[in-house]
C-alpha cells in the first residue's frame, strides 16, 4: 500500500464513520455511499498535517483521566444542586485562562477537557496570545472566579504533562502575552 494512503487511512475511516453516524441507519447503501463520499472528500481536499509533537506518558494520562472523572462527578453534582437551589439566578463569570499548550492539537485537547467539565464552556480561543476565555458557573463569592481559573489551569497543566512537552519559555504563547 502507498505510504500516502496509509497516512490518510485514519481520516478516511473517520469520515466514513461520521457519514454512517449522521444517517443513523447503517443500511448497505449508506455504508457504501459513505465510503465513496469519504474517498471523494479526501481526493479533492487537502487536510493539513496534524502535528505529531506529543509524547504520550501513560501513567500521567491515566492519572489525568482518573482525576477528571472525579472532577466531573463532583462538579456535575454541584451544578445540579445550584440549578435546583438557585434556578436562573446562578452566578457566572468569564475567566481568562493562559495556556501552556504549544501545539494546535494540545490547544484543541485543552479546549475539549475544559468543555466536558460541567459548569465551564470555552467561549473563545485566542491562539496568538495563547489564551482561552471560559464561561464558568457557580461564582457566588468574589474569589471564586480565581479558584475556577486555578482549577482549570491545573487540569490543563496535567494534560500538557500527560501528552505534551513543556514549551520553551522564550517561544511559548503565554510568554509573548507578558512581553506585550
Amino acid at each position: 500500500m502507498n505510504r500516502s494512503l496509509l497516512r490518510r487511512l485514519p481520516s478516511l475511516l473517520w469520515l466514513w464513520l461520521l457519514w454512517i453516524l449522521l444517517w443513523s441507519t447503517p443500511s448497505p447503501l449508506v455504508i457504501l455511499g459513505g465510503l465513496l463520499v469519504a474517498v471523494a472528500v479526501l481526493a479533492v481536499s487537502r487536510f493539513p498535517q496534524v502535528s505529531r509533537q506529543i509524547t504520550v506518558r501513560p501513567l500521567r494520562l491515566l492519572a489525568l483521566c482518573v482525576r477528571m472523572t472525579g472532577n466531573l462527578v463532583v462538579s456535575a453534582a454541584a451544578v445540579g444542586w445550584a440549578a435546583l437551589r438557585h434556578g436562573p439566578r446562578v452566578r457566572a463569570a468569564i475567566v481568562e485562562l493562559p495556556l501552556d499548550a504549544d501545539t494546535d492539537l494540545l490547544v484543541t485537547l485543552a479546549t475539549l477537557v475544559t468543555n466536558v467539565s460541567p459548569g465551564s464552556l470555552v467561549l473563545e480561543i485566542d491562539r496568538h496570545r495563547g489564551v482561552l476565555y471560559v464561561h464558568v458557573l457557580l461564582v457566588a463569592a468574589s474569589g471564586e472566579p480565581e479558584e475556577a481559573r486555578r482549577k482549570l489551569l491545573a487540569t490543563e497543566r496535567r494534560l500538557v504533562a500527560a501528552l505534551g512537552r513543556r514549551p520553551d519559555p522564550s517561544t511559548s504563547p503565554t510568554s509573548r502575552k507578558d512581553d506585550a
